[in-house]
C-alpha cells in the first residue's frame, strides 16, 4: 500500500518530534544515572502514570489481542485481565514501599534486604534473567508486531522499515535517557488511543453498524456450530461403513462438508463471550481441563499472585521511584491500572470482530491472525489517517522499546558494571564516574538492540511468547511478596523460586522442540506445546505444575537455610517499614511511617470494582446492553469514592 504525500509528513513530523524531545534533555540527562534512569525523582503523577500506560500500550497489544478474539474469543484476554488483582497491590502496597526504598532499579533492593554471597549472587542471576532473557522476549515479540504492520501497511521491505524505526527509538534514548522516555511517552499515548478509536469507529460504521457486526458473528457462530455437528455425525458413519463404494461416497460428502466449512469465517461458540460457560465434563476428568473455562479458571487462581511482577515489575517499579513522593506514586500506579484495563482495550476488539466480518479466513495469510488489524487499516483508512494510524503504531511501539532499552541498561549498568566491574571509588570523583555510566549505558542500549532484533525474526506467534515469558516466571511471586512481609525471607528463597520456573519451563520448551523435530517439522521458537502421556501442555496446565513445584522448593529451601542477619533486617525495616510478620525486628526500631497495610483490603476491593466495573461497563455499553452498563458504571464510581475517601485523600508525604 503506497502512502499519500500527507500520510509521509505526518510520519516525518512525528520521528522530528521525536528526536527534538531528545536533543532538548541531553544535557540533563547526561549529568548522572539519576537523571539518565529516573528524570531525577522529581515527576507528578499523571507524567508517571501516563508513561506506564504507553510503555504497555506496544505496537504488539492489538495484534495479541486480535489473536485472542479471532481465536479463543473474548474471554482470552483473562490472560492479561486477571493481572488487575496483583496490579492493585501495587497501588495500594508497593508504590509507597518502592518509592520509600529509594533504589536505582528494583534489584538494588536485593542487597538491601538479603546479605553476603547470595545477595550479590541473586543480584547477578536477576540482571540475566530480567534485563537479558525476559527484555529480549518483550522487545522481540514487539519487534516481530511492528514488522508484521509494516509488512501489510507500507510499500517497502518489513524489516528495513522496522529497523528504520528501531534506530529511530535507540538514538533519541541514548540522547535524553528516562526524560525522553516519559516525555514522549505522554505524546505518544494520546496519539496511539486516537488512532486505535478512530479506527474502530471506521470499521464499524463500515460494517453498517456493531449491531450489523454482532448478528453477523451470531450467525457465523450457528453456522460453523451446524456444519461441526454434520461433519462429526459423517465421521461418524464413515468409520463404521465397510463397504469400499460407500465408504468412498461418504468420504466425498466429508471432503464437501470440510470444504465448506473452511469458507465459514473462524467463529467458535465463545467468540462474543466475556466469560467462557462452565463445562459438563467433571472437575477431576482430563475432559474438563481441556476446555477454556479451565484456563480462565486457572488464570483467576494461580496465574495473578504467582508471577514476577506481583510488586510492580521492574520498568513499573522504575517508574514509581521516579514520582516525586508517596502519594504521586500511588496515583500513577491507579491511573495507571485504570488506563490499562478500562480504557485501551475495546477500540482493539472492536476491530478484531470487525475483522472476523471484513477478512473470513486468514489462515493462508502470510502472518496469519496478526495481519487482520493492518489489513483493517489498509482497507479502511484514506490519506491522511494511514499517516495517523501508523504513527500511532509507531509511537506504540517506540514506547515501548524506549522504556525497556533504558531499564535493562540501568540493570546492567547499576547492578553489574557499577556494582562488580568499575565501582565508583575507582574514579578521582563523582562526577567524572557519573558521565563515564551514562557513556556505557548508551553503548549497553545499543547492543541490547541488535541482539532483541534477531530474536524477533525467529518469533512466530506473538501470544505463545507472551504464555512462554510467563511460565519462565512463575512460580516466584509468592516470595517476591512475602520478602516485604515476612523476615525469614531470605536470598535463597529467591534464588530457587526463580532457578525452579525457569528451569521448568525451558525443559517444556526442549520437550517441544524435540517432538516436533521428531516428526519431521520445522521448528518454531516459542511455537508447539509438549504432550505428556497423551495430553498437549498447553499454557494453563504449565501453571499447575511449575506453580506448586516452585513453592514448595523455595519453601523448603527457606526453613534449610539461615536467615538474613538481624543488622540487614533491622536497616532494610527501618528504611521502608512495610509491617507484617516482623516482630523481631519491629521492637528495635521507631516507627516513624505510615503503615501500608492500614485499610488495604477495603481498598482491594475497591480498585477491583471500580476497574472490572469500568471495563465490563464499556463493554456492555459497546455491545449495546446499556442497562448492565450503566450498574457497572455506578460500581465503578462506588469504588473510586471509597479509595478516595479512605486512602488517596489522607495519604502523607
Amino acid at each position: 500500500m503506497a502512502l499519500s504525500f500527507l500520510d509521509w509528513s505526518i510520519i516525518v513530523a512525528y520521528i522530528a518530534f521525536s528526536m527534538g524531545v531528545g536533543i532538548f534533555f541531553y544535557k540533563r540527562a547526561a549529568g548522572s544515572t539519576s537523571e539518565y534512569f529516573m528524570a531525577g525523582r522529581t515527576l507528578p503523577w499523571w507524567v508517571v502514570g501516563t508513561s506506564m500506560v504507553a510503555t504497555t500500550f506496544a505496537a504488539d497489544t492489538p495484534l495479541a489481542v486480535t489473536e485472542f478474539v479471532r481465536g479463543p474469543g473474548i474471554w482470552q484476554n483473562w490472560f492479561w485481565w486477571n493481572q488487575l488483582l496483583a496490579g492493585l497491590l501495587g497501588v495500594f502496597l508497593f508504590s509507597r514501599l518502592w518509592r520509600r526504598a529509594e533504589v536505582l532499579t528494583d534489584n538494588e533492593l536485593i542487597e538491601i534486604r538479603y546479605s553476603g554471597k547470595p545477595a550479590a549472587g541473586l543480584r547477578l542471576f536477576k540482571v540475566g534473567f530480567f534485563a537479558i532473557m525476559y527484555n529480549f522476549i518483550v522487545m522481540g515479540w514487539v519487534i516481530n508486531a511492528m514488522a508484521s504492520i509494516a509488512a501489510v501497511m507500507l510499500d517497502v521491505d518489513k524489516w528495513a522499515a522496522v529497523w528504520i524505526c528501531v534506530a529511530i527509538a535507540v538514538i533519541y534514548s541514548l540522547l535524553s535517557g528516562f526524560w525522553g522516555v516519559v516525555i514522549t511517552d505522554l505524546v505518544q499515548f494520546v496519539i496511539a488511543m486516537f488512532g486505535s478509536i478512530a479506527l474502530a469507529i471506521i470499521a464499524v460504521n463500515y460494517a453498517g453498524g456493531m449491531d450489523v457486526i454482532l448478528e453477523k458473528l451470531r450467525h457465523f457462530t450457528g453456522a460453523h456450530a451446524s456444519i461441526e455437528a454434520n461433519i462429526q455425525q459423517v465421521t461418524s458413519q464413515l468409520a463404521v461403513a465397510t463397504d469400499s463404494l460407500r465408504s468412498a461416497e461418504l468420504s466425498s460428502s466429508l471432503d464437501g462438508l470440510k470444504q465448506q466449512l473452511s469458507q465459514t469465517p473462524i467463529v467458535n461458540e465463545n467468540t462474543l463471550s466475556f466469560i467462557p460457560p462452565v463445562p459438563e465434563a467433571g472437575f477431576f476428568t482430563v475432559a474438563f481441563w481441556e476446555t477454556p473455562f479451565s484456563q480462565f479458571l486457572v488464570y483467576m487462581t494461580i496465574l495473578w499472585w504467582s508471577m514476577y511482577n506481583t510488586d510492580g515489575g521492574g520498568y513499573i517499579i522504575q517508574r514509581m521511584g521516579s514520582a516525586k513522593d508517596e502519594r504521586h506514586a500511588l496515583a500513577a500506579t491507579l491511573w495507571y491500572q485504570t488506563a490499562h484495563y478500562a480504557l485501551r482495550v475495546w477500540p482493539w476488539i472492536v476491530v478484531a470482530l470487525a475483522s472476523i466480518v471484513m477478512f473470513t479466513d486468514l489462515s493462508a495469510h502470510e502472518l496469519g491472525t496478526k495481519a487482520a488489524y493492518p489489513l483493517v487499516m489498509r482497507e479502511l483508512l484514506g490519506s491522511g489517517m494511514r499517516g495517523i494510524l501508523v504513527v500511532s503504531f509507531l509511537a506504540a511501539f517506540m514506547s515501548t522499546i524506549d522504556t525497556h532499552l533504558n531499564w535493562a541498561a540501568s540493570y546492567i549498568i547499576n547492578d553489574v558494571y557499577k556494582r562488580f566491574l568499575k565501582p565508583e571509588s575507582a574514579f578521582t570523583n563523582h562526577e567524572t564516574a557519573q558521565r563515564h555510566y551514562v557513556v556505557i549505558s548508551k553503548i549497553t542500549t545499543v547492543v541490547l538492540m541488535i541482539v532483541a532484533a534477531y530474536i524477533a525474526m525467529q518469533m512466530q506467534s506473538i501470544e505463545k511468547a507472551w504464555k512462554f515469558m510467563a511460565a519462565m516466571g512463575a512460580g516466584i511471586g509468592l516470595v517476591i511478596i512475602l520478602r516485604w512481609f515476612w523476615w525469614r525471607i531470605n536470598a535463597w528463597s529467591e534464588i530457587t523460586a526463580l532457578s525452579v520456573s525457569l528451569l521448568m519451563a525451558i525443559v517444556f520448551e526442549i520437550v517441544a522442540y524435540v517432538q516436533t523435530i521428531g516428526t519431521g517439522l520445522e521448528y518454531e521458537l516459542f511455537g508447539p506445546d509438549p504432550v505428556f502421556f497423551g495430553i498437549t501442555m498447553k499454557f494453563h496446565l504449565k501453571l499447575l505444575i511449575i506453580v506448586p513445584v516452585s513453592i514448595i522448593s523455595w519453601v523448603t529451601v527457606t526453613f534449610l537455610t539461615k536467615p538474613e542477619s538481624e543488622e540487614t533486617l533491622v536497616n532494610f525495616y527501618q528504611r521502608v517499614q512495610p509491617g507484617g510478620w516482623w516482630s523481631p525486628i519491629q521492637s528495635k526500631i521507631t516507627q516513624t511511617l505510615q503503615p501500608v497495610s492500614k485499610g488495604f483490603f477495603g481498598n482491594w476491593v475497591a480498585g477491583v470494582a471500580m476497574i472490572w466495573g469500568l471495563t465490563f461497563a464499556i463493554g456492555h455499553m459497546v455491545f449495546g446492553n446499556w442497562g448492565i452498563g450503566i450498574g457497572l458504571f455506578v460500581i465503578a464510581l462506588a469504588g473510586f469514592a471509597w479509595m478516595w475517601k479512605y486512602t488517596i485523600s489522607k495519604i502523607t508525604v
